[in-house]
């Protein structure tokens, strides 16, 4: 059975910092490209960060420059690595699994809850 279990969200000030881990199990992790996506209330979700099995990483603009993805598969673990927080990034924001040449093989965590507000 897969699991994607998200954890680190929290109430920051606007210009704090969180580090969200995503640990999957059931999966050969290094097969996957992993992802962060996010969803604020009445918005459609959005990628927010992706990392490659091989470690190249993609970002969308808006967190440039102030997010940062990682992973550790020995850990089979995924971070996302945020500073600079602003209202504007507050969302639900989920992990997601897909594998590198068997995309059908697609997975999502539960999500973590990251809420930016002074």
């Amino acid at each position: 059975q897969v699991q994607l279990v998200e954890s680190g969200g929290g109430l920051v000030q606007p210009g704090g910092s969180l580090r969200l881990s995503c640990v999957a199990s059931g999966i050969i992790f290094s097969f996957y490209n992993m992802y962060w996506y996010r969803q604020a209330p009445g918005k459609q979700r959005e990628m927010v960060a992706a990392i490659t099995r091989g470690g190249s990483t993609n970002y969308a603009d808006s967190v440039k420059g102030r997010f940062t993805i990682s992973r550790d598969n020995a850990k089979n673990t995924v971070y996302l690595q945020m500073n600079s927080l602003q209202p504007e990034d507050t969302a639900l924001y989920y992990c997601n699994a897909k594998h590198s040449i068997a995309p059908m093989k697609d997975y999502w965590g539960q999500g973590t809850q990251v809420t930016v507000s002074s």
